[in-house]
C-alpha cells in the first residue's frame, strides 16, 4: 500500500522533466534472480514485518538502513543490533532504549533485491573509549554514495553519545561497495547538530546532506564537496518549526520528494512527505503519503529510503523502506517494504 501510495503522490504531483536515474530494469532483475537457485536459502518474496533472512538463512541485521545501486548489484548497509535492550538513565525522560554495546555496521549485496549476501561488519566498533565508534556511543543510519570522480564509496552516518548530546555526523571511506570502511572523522556541518540524515546524489553529480538540526526543530540540506567527504559550507534551513526526522529524498521527473516522520522516539507515527523543484527549496508539504489500515503510523514503521526501480516498460518505480522498530528488543526491529 505504501509502494503505491508513493507512486500515487509522485506521479500527481510531477513536474516536466527528463528522469535520469541509473537503476535496474526488471527484466534484468529477473534474469539474475535465476542465479541464486544454488544458495542454501533463498527468498521468493519480500513479507514486511516479518523476519528477512540472507542467503545463509540468518536474520539481516541493517536497521536505518541506506542502499547502492552500482555494477549491476544493490548494496544495503545498516546498523547492527545486537544483545539485551535497555534504557539509558540520560534517556528516560524520552524512552530513548539502546542495545547494550555499539556493534558497527553491515553491508549485504544482492542481484534482485530478494537474496542478500552479508558482508559482515564493514565498520566495526572501537576499543578506543575517545573515539566516535566506541561501543558505549551511537552510530546511525548508515548511507553510501559512490563519487565517481575519485573512484571511493563514502559513507555518511549519524554519530552520538549515549544522551544524543553529541549530534554530528561522521564519514567514512572505502575503495570497494563491500568494504571494509575507513573512518575519517565527525563534525556538525553548519555549526549545527545533526542527528538523523541522508545523502541525495543528483543527476549533475552534485551531492546534498540531509540532516535533523538544530535540536531536531529544523531539516538542513548541506551541498558537499567534490569529494563527498565534508560540506562546502552552502545549506538551506527548510520545514523550519516540523520537528522531522528519518528523512529520505527520491527526484521523479524533474522534482524532488521528501519522505519522512515526526519526532515520536522508537513509537510510529504518520509519514510526512513534501515535494520542491529545486533541492535547495521552498518545499512545500504534501501531507501522509500512506494508503490504506495503518497509515496513520506508516504501516508501524519509520522511513529510511526510497529505492528507486526501473520497470521492463521503462517505468519508473519507487520502493519506500522503513523499520519497524521494537522498543523493547531493539535486535528484533523487523523492516517494511
Amino acid at each position: 500500500a505504501i509502494i503505491i501510495g508513493l507512486l500515487r503522490f509522485a506521479s500527481q504531483h510531477a513536474g516536466h522533466g527528463r528522469h535520469t536515474s541509473s537503476t535496474p530494469s526488471m527484466t534484468m532483475m529477473e534474469s539474475n534472480n535465476k542465479m541464486i537457485m544454488n544458495k542454501q536459502h533463498e527468498n521468493r518474496n519480500i513479507h514486511p514485518g516479518s523476519i528477512f533472512s540472507d542467503t545463509q538463512g540468518t536474520p539481516i541485521n541493517a536497521h536505518g538502513a541506506g542502499f547502492l545501486f552500482h555494477d549491476n548489484t544493490y548494496y544495503r548497509y545498516g546498523e547492527m543490533k545486537a544483545g539485551t535492550t535497555y534504557l539509558p538513565a540520560a534517556n528516560a525522560n524520552w524512552g530513548g532504549t539502546r542495545v547494550e554495546y555499539l556493534t558497527g555496521i553491515s553491508c549485504y549485496s544482492s542481484k534482485d533485491l530478494l537474496n542478500w549476501n552479508n558482508h559482515g561488519n564493514v565498520l566495526p566498533a572501537s576499543k578506543d573509549s575517545d573515539h566516535d565508534l566506541y561501543r558505549d556511543n551511537v552510530a546511525e543510519r548508515p548511507k553510501v554514495v559512490f563519487n565517481a570522480n575519485t573512484g571511493k564509496f563514502v559513507m555518511w552516518l549519524h554519530i552520538d553519545s549515549m544522551d544524543y548530546e553529541k549530534a554530528r555526523c561522521g564519514v567514512a571511506m572505502s575503495d570497494r561497495p563491500e568494504g571494509p570502511f575507513e573512518y575519517i572523522d565527525s563534525f556538525r556541518p553548519n555549526g549545527q547538530m545533526a542527528r538523523d540524515l541522508t545523502v541525495f546524489v543528483d543527476d549533475d553529480s552534485k551531492a546534498y546532506l540531509f540532516t535533523s538540526s538544530e535540536d531536531n526543530a529544523v531539516m538542513h540540506v548541506s551541498e558537499l564537496g567534490d569529494d563527498y567527504l565534508s560540506t562546502t559550507g552552502n545549506y538551506s534551513r527548510i520545514f523550519v518549526g516540523r520537528l522531522m526526522e528519518a528523512p529520505t529524498i527520491f527526484k521523479n521527473e524533474g522534482r524532488y520528494y521528501f519522505v519522512g516522520s515526526g519526532c515520536t522516539a522508537w513509537k510510529p507515527n504518520a509519514a510526512r512527505s513534501a515535494v520542491a523543484s529545486s533541492i535547495w527549496g521552498p518545499w512545500v508539504e504534501l501531507g501522509n503519503p500512506c494508503r490504506g489500515e495503518g497509515a496513520n503510523t506508516t504501516f508501524h514503521s519509520q522511513s529510511t529510503y526510497i529505492l528507486p526501480v526501473n520497470g521492463e516498460d521503462g517505468s519508473h518505480h519507487f520502493i519506500f523502506v522503513g523499520d519497524r522498530w521494537n522498543e523493547k528488543n531493539l535486535s528484533d526491529s523487523r523492516y517494511v517494504w
